[in-house]
This record gives structure tokens, C-alpha cells and sequence, in this order.
């Protein structure tokens, strides 16, 4: 069968390479195409266009961009209808990939009067238990199956929208459990700590866009520095920003930028900040301790929306998934150096905070279940379009 995947950001193009595996393994005659990156396309998949090229968020750099990214979503559409693929399967990134999941629903061929080009498959649902959540008229309308990888989405989709989905698992589970055994059965020491010389650490994890790096990068290293004399500072760096960008806010600080390592940085940190997303999930399941940091431009504005329009109680995954706060979020106004320093100094060893995050993980790995998530999900897809 022909699969169709859109993924708009590093995180989706990691998850959906691993989907890709596991579908080659459930139908060996998979062929695949579509929107994401490297890692997509490192696994098979004919890279229509690179997901940087489109990754852009708040109201303002839209705008901007609108003009690139509506070609890039008219160039989607085009190739979908000219390929033809039995299933479109979309990866997050809901403002773009919702509108992909209408047209692919609405198409009408001019000639057979076929309505409707194929089934639409979600993977990694929109977030609309956070906030958005009159997105779920366009998910009933256009989205034929969803593939959770969070276990309390299923209250949400199910029991308030009475939406039926499948829960595969979670796939940064998976991830990690894999990069561990492959450290585990060479039994080599990570190449970071033998390159760079090794030494404890605290991690800067600073998002995967521009943004994200410019409004957090500056704040997490001027809360850390003070730590410099017994822990390196370590840069996990995304890999569509270049050297160049960090080193705008590095400046003469002692801080490295590591670029492909993120797991070897979190495997050897003692703690780390995180801006909210996947990354408070990889570091959770490395079991280092977190304070999640996520600044925000007008930011006593932002955190009068938050309470308006968010509609659960936490940002960071970890939080979601325990159902409780494990690891402190400094969102919007919260996050200031400050109190970003004295969250650090807490769950560092010795630290008031460090051993009750650490039992807080481990509640939150036995809420997500154990390792296959894109196996469960393949099997499932391709049973569900054979039966079509």
C-alpha cells in the first residue's frame, strides 16, 4: 500500500520514522511519501519538502510567513491527489495538517465523481485537550481513525467527545528503551562523554524552533552559569538551527553546543531545563530531574490567556501524564531567572526537590504502559485499510 505522512517538526519526524519501520514490517509492500525530515526520509520515505520549511509558531511569524507556508500547503495538496496513496497518515502539527485532513476528505474527482480521496489516519492526536478544543468538529468531520500515544487522551476523546481511538503506547518510550539497550549491549560509554571529556552535567534542552531558542535559551543560561564550577552546561542543539544562531546567546559563556546526542546528553545529566514539549518526556524517562521553562513575548499577557483559554492544569507531558506536579513549569511571566535558578539548585543532589520528582517519574512510566508503540500502531493501520 502507498502511505502518505505529514510531519511538521523534529519530534514528529523522529516518531513518524519509527511508524515507517514498523509499517515496512507489517506490509512489505509499503511505499511511502510525504512532508518531515532526515529521519523520515533516512528510512524510505520520498521527502516532498523538508518540515523547516515550514515550522513556524506564534501569531506574528505566521503572518509572516504566510505566503511560504500556503504554498507549502498547495504543493501538499497537489502531490497527494497526483500520488494517490491508500491512507494520508498526519503527525501533529494540527494548524497545517487539520487543513490537509479536510481537503483529503472533501476531494471530488472530476471525472469519476469519487468523493473523498482516501482514509486520513492521526498519529499523535492535536492537542485539543489543552486548548483549541472547537477543533474537534473538523476531527469528527475529516479524520477517520486517531492513534493516541497519551493514555489520558483517551478520557478526552472518548468519553467527552465520544470519539472511539486507539491508545498504541507511547513511542518516546520506545526510544528510550532502545537507545538504553544499544548503550547496555555494547557496553560502551557514550561518545559525548568520551569526546568531550565527560564530567557532570546540566542540560539545556531550548525547543526545536528559532523562537522557542531565542525567548528561553538566554534565561537558562544565565540561570545556570552560577553551577558552572562543578557541572558542564550542554546545549542539546536542534538540528535545523546552526551553530551560529546559539552562539548569539552563548556570547562568551562557557556552554557547549552538542548537535545529534540529545540522548547521550540526557544519559549522563544530573538535571536539566527543559522547554516544554517531548523533550520533558525524554528527560523524565532518563530520570533526570526538570524544571520546565517556557518564556514567552508579552508575557503578563499570555499568562491572562493561559487561564482563560487553557483547559488543563499543567504544559509539560510529565505533569499530564502523572496527573499531578512532579516537575515545576515556569511558563510565560513565571520564568524568570530567578526562580529558574532556585528550581535548578533544588533538584540538584542534596536538593529538597530531587528524590520526590524521581519517585513522580516513576508513577508517570507506569501510567504509559510498556515499549511497541509503532508496532501496535502499524498492525492496527494496516489491518483497519485491509479491511477497507
Amino acid at each position: 500500500m502507498k502511505y502518505y505522512l505529514v510531519a511538521g517538526e523534529a519530534s514528529g519526524d523522529l516518531h513518524a520514522s519509527h511508524l515507517i519501520a514498523a509499517l515496512k514490517v507489517a506490509d512489505p509492500e509499503a511505499r511511502f511519501r510525504g512532508f518531515g525530515g532526515e529521519l523520515m526520509a533516512r528510512e524510505g520515505m520520498t521527502l516532498v519538502r523538508h518540515y523547516s520549511s515550514l515550522a513556524y509558531m506564534a501569531v506574528v511569524p505566521v503572518i509572516l510567513h504566510a505566503r511560504t507556508i500556503l504554498r507549502g500547503m498547495q504543493q501538499c495538496k497537489d502531490d497527494i491527489v497526483e500520488w494517490r496513496p491508500d491512507v494520508v497518515i498526519l503527525v501533529d502539527y494540527p494548524g497545517f495538517n487539520l487543513k490537509i485532513a479536510r481537503f483529503v476528505h472533501e476531494w471530488t474527482d472530476s471525472v469519476t465523481g469519487q468523493h473523498g480521496l482516501c482514509p486520513v489516519y492521526y498519529y499523535i492526536a492535536p492537542k485539543l485537550w489543552a486548548w483549541k478544543e472547537w477543533r474537534m468538529k473538523k476531527v469528527r468531520r475529516y479524520v477517520d481513525e486517531i492513534f493516541s500515544i497519551l493514555p489520558f487522551e483517551v478520557d478526552f476523546f472518548e468519553r467527552k467527545h465520544g470519539f472511539p481511538i486507539h491508545y498504541v503506547g507511547n513511542p518516546t518510550v520506545d526510544e528510550v528503551a532502545k537507545y538504553k539497550a544499544d548503550a547496555s549491549s555494547t557496553h560502551s560509554t557514550p561518545s559525548l562523554q568520551a569526546r568531550e571529556g565527560g564530567g557532570a552535567s546540566i542540560a539545556l534542552l531550548a525547543g526545536s524552533r528559532k523562537q522557542e531558542v531565542r525567548d528561553n535559551l538566554p534565561r537558562m543560561i544565565a540561570a545556570a552559569l552560577p553551577f558552572r564550577d562543578n557541572y558542564r552546561l550542554v546545549i542539546a542543539g536542534a538540528p535545523n538551527i546552526d551553530r551560529e544562531y546559539y552562539q548569539k546567546y552563548i556570547g562568551d559563556a562557557d556552554v557547549e553546543v552538542v548537535y545529534g546526542k540529545t540522548y547521550d546528553i540526557l544519559s549522563q545529566a544530573t538535571a536539566a531545563l527543559v522547554t516544554s514539549g517531548t523533550a520533558t518526556l525524554e528527560t523524565a524517562l532518563f530520570r533526570v530531574p526538570q524544571v520546565v521553562c517556557y518564556f514567552m513575548q508579552f508575557r503578563q499577557l499570555v499568562t491572562l490567556l493561559r487561564k482563560i483559554l487553557l483547559k488543563v492544569p499543567y504544559v509539560s507531558l510529565v505533569n499530564l501524564i502523572a496527573g499531578r506536579e512532579v516537575v515545576p513549569e515556569l511558563v510565560a511571566e513565571q520564568m524568570t531567572v530567578n526562580a529558574c535558578r532556585q528550581h535548578l539548585s533544588s533538584i540538584l543532589p542534596g536538593g529538597a526537590a530531587r528524590e520526590g520528582q524521581l519517585q513522580g517519574y516513576e508513577e508517570m512510566v507506569e501510567r504509559l504502559g510498556e515499549p511497541g508503540a509503532p508496532q501496535r500502531a502499524a498492525k492496527l493501520m494496516v489491518e483497519l485499510l485491509s479491511q477497507k
